[in-house]
């Protein structure tokens, strides 16, 4: 093939204003016919065993060596047509040091796991399970395109390996997605989040509140009060109001506005010119609305107008190569992504892979589809792209579950630090820490958030305030003690702190409790005694004798109790609310308000005094209780019936505290063994996880032993006796011989047997009498010579 020279080439590129100069350029340019040439560079890191790489990774089939040919022609002609334009990243090396076109490297591949069946969850994993490697220099592009196959398996690569990885799994997912050869600011090129918000720290959007319909007004409804406000004093409030508000608007931009000068990075000499790789998703496949970019380092989503992303040269898929020709003076705003438009992109191979996606997307009848494919036929022979090179993608199950390079990842943003382990790597199951700093420097942290997983006691979240040193735990369902949240500040009992229930799951319907030091509120749901809430005073701590054992304990000063409306009661004899006052040795009762009333009846109770040591007990009287009945017709209490009440009321007042002193209990011991699983931290292990559960590791090895030893046995009882004659099928004769022999070696053994058989009887044989010859039968006497001897 014949190659331009390149003093020629330059002395014909000058050649513009004459038309006759143009026309031979474009003629020589057309003939123009190169043999690929192979860049030399370094040994990639790490090395690479030629013998165990497939032949596809060492040398090149015919069609792809037709197609680097191709790729030089046309890189040739760019640079002659576009001479101050970069060089395209066509064919650079693989990790056997071998050419390859760049298309030729995407291996479209559907893996099984459900994760990897989105874009989101193909980005979220190729950033997080590979490590960048930085392009040196930034402003060039990269010698080495190494296969998804062995950046999966060093687990590092450049953004342009990143962007290989990702574009395979998006494409075997159903995605329209095409690599990006381009330039980036500095801050995503370096992978620098130090500026960002971490995305754990974003808010979602609120959406804006619908407006209430105003209130019609009827014609005969009251009207409301005339407001006697001046209208003059509410004008200057509102507008004193205004002012402030518009002031410290002001001044919160003007801090803003100072914070973003501060932290505004300093200016980048090499502004526009950093390389850049990153994946272009166009609408239509998989229902997506839209264009957008995914940035493989990060895994994140951007528009197409994003401002980071300042200029594309080249796009690719499986299928082609297109080169950018518009502008990208601004950036990528103003770009469109037709690839079908020759006035904005130049593709390398026709066909239909170089047409507009809305064009290919447009039915057509089948005859015009066969016309179009008879006259595409006629016109020119399309080249299809060569089938890719690259081995089908494996990511086993304990690599997709390690995540990480080395099984954990640090990610520093603006304010925050964010740390990613693998499951199992650290003993307390900790899967994710977020530190929250009060500086930029990320010095002094004010917040520390750890996420859990696969604890036997079923913590799940963990957040730490270093200001006020108060720790907030949150639990999954599945403990004995039924525990959801835990707010505290130390697990030392009787001191401040909340808990919530999972209340569905315990039989006293306990949703909350609040404990502070003289303090505990509990609240209830769904109870059958319609309990909602109760309310604790403690006094000071006292000593306590019980059953010859001393210990200190907060006497009972005041228990309040709540209920909820009981439809099968009357208002008037339903509880609502019951204040046992220890301290002063009286009980009040407050009950529910009638429909048609505004206060309720309520009774109050003093209780008789307890007998002394030379003292009787007090005698209930009248005057102990004292009350309101709202309905006056109603019939008073009679002294029996209040006497009942009372007795009813202190029992429930005996079994209130003793509810008391075991949720006490119950706190302490809650206490006791979040110490012991602080200390001692189990994980849970899958029973179908068998590479982690040693019991059913060794179920398995067993299975598998009684297996194999049952299959020796049963091949060594089984013996195929036709097993040699198979072997001989395609000899015929031999097998009819080989049958003839066996059958007379059977003959001949059982006449030897039938012979020694005689011999022996005839031994045996004694002389008969003549009576006894008459008594036996005449076969016994005449032996056959077929018979057996019968002892």
């Amino acid at each position: 093939m014949e190659v331009l020279p390149e003093a020629d080439c330059e002395e014909d590129a000058t050649i513009t204003d004459d038309e006759e100069g143009v026309r031979e350029l474009k003629s020589r340019l057309s003939n123009i016919r190169t043999t690929p040439t192979v860049t030399h560079i370094a040994k990639p890191r790490p090395q690479v065993d030629l013998s165990k790489c497939p032949s596809s990774y060492k040398e090149n089939s015919p069609q792809e060596k037709l197609m680097l040919a191709m790729a030089e022609n046309f890189c040739q002609q760019y640079a002659l047509l576009y001479p101050d334009n970069k060089p395209l990243l066509l064919c650079p090396v693989n990790e056997c040091g071998v050419q390859k076109f760049v298309s030729t490297t995407l291996r479209s591949t559907l893996l099984s796991y459900p994760e990897l069946y989105n874009w989101e969850g193909c980005a979220s994993f190729v950033s997080d399970y590979l490590s960048l490697e930085l392009l040196d220099p930034p402003f060039e592009l990269p010698k080495q395109l190494s296969s998804p196959t062995w950046v999966l398996q060093t687990q590092r690569g450049t953004c342009f390996d990143f962007s290989s990885v990702l574009c395979s799994l998006l494409l075997g997912a159903g995605y329209n997605a095409y690599c990006v050869s381009g330039y980036a600011t500095k801050e995503m090129c370096l992978l620098d989040q130090s500026r960002q918000e971490c995305p754990l720290l974003q808010t979602p959007k609120i959406q804006g509140k619908t407006e209430e319909p105003e209130k019609t007004m009827r014609k005969y409804s009251v009207k409301p009060p005339r407001d006697l406000h001046s209208s003059f004093e509410k004008l200057q409030e509102e507008k004193r109001h205004t002012e402030a508000k518009e002031a410290a608007l002001k001044e919160q931009l003007e801090d803003e506005r100072l914070q973003k000068e501060k932290e505004r990075p300093p200016p980048d000499p090499l502004l526009g010119l950093r390389v850049h790789s990153w994946v272009l998703v166009l609408s239509g496949n998989r229902e997506e609305p839209e264009n957008f970019f995914i940035d493989p380092l990060t895994g994140k989503r951007y528009s197409t107008t994003n401002e980071n992303f300042l200029g594309i040269e080249s796009v690719w898929n499986h299928q082609n190569y297109w080169v950018n020709k518009q502008d990208c003076a601004f950036g990528c705003g103003e770009m469109t992504f037709d690839m079908g438009d020759l006035s904005k992109w130049e593709y390398m191979l026709c066909g239909l892979t170089s047409q507009s996606m809305s064009n290919i997307s447009e039915p057509k009848t089948l005859q015009e589809s066969e016309d179009e494919e008879e006259e595409e036929m006629d016109e020119l022979k399309v080249f299809e792209m060569p089938q890719s090179w690259v081995t089908k993608i494996d990511i086993s199950a304990p690599d997709m579950e390690m995540r990480f390079p080395g099984g954990m990842k640090v990610v520093q943003y603006r304010k925050a630090k964010l740390e990613k382990f693998a499951p199992y790597l650290l003993k307390d199951g900790l899967v994710t820490k977020l530190t929250i700093y009060k500086d930029l420097d990320c010095t002094q942290p004010s917040t520390i958030k750890e996420w859990f997983s696969h604890r036997s006691d079923c913590l799940d979240e963990r957040e730490l305030h270093t200001d006020s040193n108060v720790t907030s735990e949150h639990f999954r369902p599945g403990r004995r003690d039924a525990l959801r949240c835990h707010r505290y500040v130390t697990l030392v009992p009787e001191t401040e702190r909340q808990m919530d229930f999972y209340s569905h799951t315990r039989t006293d319907g306990l949703a909350r409790r609040i404990e502070k030091p003289f303090e505990m509120t509990e609240t209830f749901e769904d109870r059958t005694d319609f309990l909602f809430n109760r309310h604790v005073v403690y006094g000071k701590q006292v000593k306590v004798i019980w059953a010859g054992e001393a210990f200190e304990q907060r006497p009972l000063r005041r228990v309040e109790e709540r209920f909820h409306r009981d439809p099968s009661k009357p208002a008037s004899k339903d509880v609502a609310e019951r204040v046992f006052m220890m301290s002063d040795r009286r009980i009040q009762v407050t009950y529910h308000l009638e429909d048609d009333r505004i206060i309720p009846a309520w009774l109050n109770f003093m209780k008789p005094k307890e007998p002394a040591d030379s003292q009787k007990a007090q005698a209930f009287t009248p005057q102990m209780v004292s009350g309101f009945q709202v309905d006056r017709s109603a019939k008073p209490y009679k002294n029996l019936q209040l006497y009942e009440m009372l007795v009813e009321l202190m029992k429930d007042e005996e079994n209130v505290e003793l509810q008391i002193r075991d949720s006490e209990k119950a706190i302490k011991s809650i206490l006791s063994s979040r110490k012991k699983e602080e200390i001692n931290t189990d994980l849970l292990i899958s029973i179908y996880n068998t590479m982690r559960n040693e019991m059913a590791h060794r179920h398995m090895k067993e299975k598998e032993r009684m297996a194999k030893e049952k299959k020796q046995r049963q091949e060594k009882k089984e013996l195929d006796l036709l097993a040699p004659f198979q072997a001989r099928l395609g000899q015929p004769e031999a097998c009819l011989t080989e049958f003839k022999q066996l059958l007379d070696n059977k003959t001949s053994r059982s006449q030897s047997r039938i012979k020694k058989e005689e011999e022996e009887l005839q031994k045996s044989q004694f002389t008969l009498t003549a009576e006894d010859k008459d008594d036996l039968p005449t076969a016994a006497l005449k032996p056959s010579s077929g018979s057996t001897s019968s002892k």
